[in-house]
């Protein structure tokens, strides 16, 4: 387990903004509770609340990444509108102590979902 620091920092800032995220022409998440993890030069990634995700459209997969300094990453498949996405979104079930706030909340790939849109209205 590695710390953020200077030279890798990482923080998590709670999103005013309403986050919704498409796939097919469904609705796959749509929050205002959303937190934004800005990690180092990485674009800005949205960790929405599970009880925000429609997980009736999502599968568990088998496939797991480790991430030095936030944990292991657990994926899932994303069903909307007769597409299929597969591992286009993750969470982080027991994320490291310094990135806690993430926990029970699911990140999604922008390039595997039709749109993550944030509407700041």
């Amino acid at each position: 387990m590695k710390e953020p620091g200077p030279d890798h920092p990482i923080t998590i800032t709670p999103n005013p903004h309403r986050i919704r995220v498409m796939l097919g022409g469904f609705i796959v998440a749509e929050t205002t509770q959303a937190l934004t993890l800005q990690e180092a030069t990485l674009p800005p990634v949205y960790y929405i609340p599970r009880e925000d995700v429609r997980m009736d459209l999502l599968d568990a997969t088998d496939h797991h990444t480790n991430c030095p300094y936030k944990g292991s990453a657990s994926y899932f498949t994303v069903n909307g509108g007769g597409l299929v996405r597969e591992n286009a979104a993750w969470s982080y079930e027991e994320p490291f102590p310094s990135v806690a706030a993430i926990k029970e909340h699911l990140a999604f790939y922008p390039e595997k979902v039709d749109a993550i849109e944030e509407f700041k209205d």
